[in-house]
């Protein structure tokens, strides 16, 4: 174990920098008296490390003066009661937040961890909680999720908000880079974008960030990527040159030009080549809008091509002619470029078939929107199409893509799951909801027989007006929130949780009026968790009901938990179907909005969105381990499946899971002895 102390930091400090070594001496003086002091007397001692520290990180050098001084400053106790004394169970997708944050504490605290994790990472801090392989994976997580603050320089808003503080993540991330490896940076940050386009989110604006980073590093002759970026090509190119014809990212207007001079055949290569670029990744290039405008003069067969449509969307291509030309037309430009994914996906999908959907697409196309919602169109996306065009880009991708509506950073999972749940089965009550809400900026919903207006309501669950969201969540969320929260405040006074009450009437007829729930809301215990289970598993477990599909996708809340399998909140979700997976495991697959599904949820479990049978967005887990996550779910009290034929021992896993998990802290006394076994504590 190395142990660096004050009179080791002339290695690490640049030649010259005489307002380094000076700053470094106060450090050492300021962590030598929090090292001195008794546990009551830290707290006190702590903001002169901080802002000592601060400074350092703010000079050439100071990254790694600070990287020589990590074991000190921890064992001084800097982590001590914060988030960061426990490194092992940090989330490498949380430091973005940190470090943007502008509390000055919170960001130096963020950046002295990770200088922690360097030194444990290159074996230079033994550490008794993460180990060096440990520290080094978390690290190229973090440096792979905040590329923008390795490559990019800090934004206006970064600026107005936090100033100077804002050098200290790009210092702090050019050490990280230099000390592990750019090529570590690029393999990792690979795997993470095709994790994250497996689930098919609709806002795809982070990853093209991270594709145009890597297209940055292979075309810089001073990064030298080794023998990483295996399978960043494909990448790469799906955005910037997916066909013969852009292969060297002419630019659109070259493009546009080179269409003009092709014959049918070149046409059907380039809309071939679009087509599989599109979806093998969920992405779409910009030239591939310019080809599908150009193609509405030729035929429609190659119109079909440009989509890679099955029958099933050729039909209703076919069938729907002028509306799919008029939705190209309004909604697909050079920077709406997902509309062409969208559009592909709802002709997949045959909705427009639906009657009332074909005619409420047509109302959209004309729509007369407010001059507020034009103004959270424009700000959230920029003015370079029209705030109309971009709606319609919206629109398309939820209807194509139900499952890859996300919350964003916002506390609104019931208005999302709401959304998501709405394209998903019933799609013209979208298209309402959207129509009222961009052209009146007002939503009527009732409320068991009274009308609630989104404008005569008061706050929503949301303290800010959400903006890190799709063009359509854009819009409707703000008003599905406060509909929501004024629901919430109509059954006060009632017993019980009150989403027995507003899921049903928020979400539609068909959520389930039967409704159970495993926790006491007045004093926050588990409840009678085995009949809980029993109702679970006799109206969703396909052995036990009777071989009854879902439905329906229904709303359920699950207590989210760590990958220390701690407590972290409640959370809306849908439940999509059940059904057996390709090795045979019953699984759940349901739907979560929280913009990435796959997490670690401790104890072993291991949230899945690919490779076990799942769908583009779904989210799954055996049904035991989904169960043992659960806390609420809804089902129709007439078709519930037999209760007595689930067997004890397969709840009693199922309970395990909870008492070890989110529930370790909820046991009712006269159950705790039990829990604990003949020999209790």
């Amino acid at each position: 174990m190395t142990t660096y102390g004050p009179t080791q930091d002339a290695n690490e400090t640049p030649a010259g920098n005489d307002k380094l070594v000076g700053l470094l001496a106060k450090l050492d003086e300021a962590t030598t008296l929090l090292t001195n002091s008794r546990e009551f007397a830290k707290p006190a001692k702590l903001p002169r490390v901080f802002d000592t520290a601060r400074r350092v990180l703010l000079q050439e050098g100071g990254a790694a003066a600070i990287e020589a001084r990590a074991q000190a400053l921890e064992e001084a106790g800097v982590f001590v009661g914060s988030d960061w004394e426990t490194p092992q169970y940090l989330v490498p997708s949380l430091t973005t937040h940190s470090l943007k944050s502008t509390d000055t504490n919170t960001v130096v605290i963020e950046v002295l961890s990770e200088l922690r994790l360097l030194a444990v990472a290159k074996g230079d801090y033994l550490h008794p909680l993460i180990s060096s392989e440990q520290a080094h994976h978390y690290l190229t997580q973090v440096l792979a999720l905040n590329l923008s603050l390795l490559f990019g320089t800090p934004s206006e808003a970064e600026r107005e908000s936090q100033g100077r503080l804002a050098q200290i993540p790009r210092h702090l991330f050019h050490h990280l880079a230099d000390r592990i490896g750019y090529e570590h940076i690029i393999d990792r940050l690979i795997d993470e974008i095709w994790r994250i386009l497996q689930q098919r989110p609709i806002l795809v604006e982070p990853v093209k960030q991270m594709i145009t980073q890597i297209a940055i590093c292979q075309a810089n002759p001073e990064i030298d990527l080794g023998v990483s970026g295996q399978g960043a090509d494909r990448l790469v190119s799906s955005l910037f040159g997916p066909t013969q014809a852009c292969r060297e990212d002419p630019g659109v207007e070259v493009y546009r030009e080179r269409l003009v001079s092709m014959d049918s055949s070149a046409l059907q290569s380039e809309a071939t080549g679009f087509a599989r670029a599109m979806h093998d990744t969920g992405l779409v290039s910009p030239y591939h809008t310019v080809l599908l405008r150009h193609l509405l003069d030729h035929s429609d067969h190659l119109l079909s091509e440009a989509l890679g449509l099955s029958s099933t969307g050729r039909d209703c291509l076919l069938c729907y002619h002028e509306l799919v030309h008029a939705l190209i037309r309004a909604g697909v430009h050079p920077t709406t470029p997902q509309a062409v994914y969208g559009l592909t996906l709802t002709l997949e999908r045959g909705i427009l078939y639906q009657p009332p959907v074909a005619p409420a697409m047509w109302r959209q196309l004309g729509l007369s929107l407010s001059e507020w919602s034009k103004a959270r169109l424009n700000l959230a996306f920029g003015d370079s199409v029209s705030p109309r065009a971009r709606l319609v880009e919206g629109v398309l991708c939820v209807l194509g893509l139900p499952l890859g509506v996300g919350q964003g950073n916002n506390p609104t999972c019931q208005s999302a799951r709401a959304l998501s749940m709405w394209a998903y089965n019933d799609p013209d009550y979208l298209l309402q909801m959207v129509a009222w809400a961009a052209r009146d900026d007002d939503i009527i919903m009732h409320f068991e027989g009274m009308p609630l207006s989104s404008m005569a309501s008061l706050s929503g669950v949301a303290t800010e007006l959400p903006m890190d969201l799709d063009p359509v969540s854009l819009i409707v969320v703000p008003h599905l929130d406060r509909i929501y929260a004024e629901m919430v405040r109509r059954c006060i006074g009632r017993e019980g949780d009150p989403h027995r009450w507003v899921n049903p009437e928020f979400h539609g007829w068909w959520s389930g009026r039967g409704f159970r729930i495993n926790v006491d809301v007045a004093t926050g215990q588990l409840d009678e968790l085995d009949a809980f289970l029993r109702h679970f598993y006799a109206s969703y477990h396909p052995y036990y009901n009777g071989n009854q599909p879902l439905i329906h996708p229904q709303p359920a809340g699950i207590a989210v938990t760590d990958s220390a399998a701690r407590f972290i909140g409640w959370h809306a979700i849908t439940i999509l179907r059940v059904s057996l997976d390709p090795d045979d495991v019953m699984r759940v697959y349901f739907f979560n909005p929280n913009n990435d599904s796959g997490q670690d949820w401790g104890d072993g479990i291991q949230v899945s969105t690919a490779r076990h049978g799942e769908r583009f967005g779904e989210s799954s887990l055996p049904f035991e381990e989904f169960a043992s996550r659960l806390y609420i779910f809804h089902y129709d009290p007439l078709e519930r499946g037999e209760l007595a034929e689930i067997t004890q021992q397969e709840l009693d896993r199922v309970i395990g899971h909870i008492h070890r998990s989110w529930g370790a802290n909820r046991i009712p006394p006269t159950n705790l002895q039990a829990s604990m076994g003949p020999e209790g504590a």
